[in-house]
């Protein structure tokens, strides 16, 4: 099954996503829907129904203080030729992304050398369109969507439909007292 860990958004913050994805849709762009935005830790692919039992094990000896979070800044990846459009997200997610990859270890997933905190608000399927981008872009980079105590991840399924994907929580971990 197709896997990932995340932070999910709380309600207040993702009642702010569709203003902002209503400022830079058009067509070439695959908007996310705003009920599964969310910040991914470790994207871990495909895995082995059998092995989940022994990832979501791994994942409880996580252990991490609650902190506080912030959804704040638009912005995009790579740069120049714009793929993913993303809302930016303060905190120590680092550390907590840090702690879930050497849990993930042993398993044979690879440490991610390069982790962002963000949300994905949007795909870009049409390069061409990364001019106009960086110009809605610019225009609403600066916004704050708020503060949130993060004090649990999830460990998610997806499943790829045309209509988009579905996620289910296979398990959820909280922060250590």
């Amino acid at each position: 099954m197709r896997c990932f860990v995340a932070v999910d958004l709380p309600e207040e913050i993702k009642r702010g996503v569709p203003a902002i994805q209503q400022a830079i849709a058009m067509d070439g762009l695959k908007l996310v829907d705003p009920e599964l935005v969310h910040i991914t830790l470790k994207f871990l692919g495909e895995v082995p129904e059998g092995r989940v039992a022994e990832i979501r094990e791994a994942l409880a000896r996580v252990r991490f203080s609650p902190f506080q979070a912030r959804i704040t800044g638009v912005g995009a990846f790579p740069g120049r030729s714009i793929r993913v459009i993303w809302l930016g997200a303060t905190g120590s997610f680092e550390e907590l992304a840090r702690a879930v990859d050497t849990a993930l270890e042993p398993f044979g997933f690879e440490r991610d050398k390069k982790f962002s905190a963000h949300a994905t608000l949007a795909r870009v399927k049409d390069p061409s369109l990364s001019r106009l981008l960086s110009d809605r872009i610019s225009g609403i980079s600066d916004i704050d969507l708020g503060e949130f105590t993060v004090d649990r991840f999830v460990l998610k399924k997806s499943t790829l439909t045309p209509r988009g994907p579905i996620y289910e929580d296979i398990a959820e971990f909280r922060a250590s007292p």
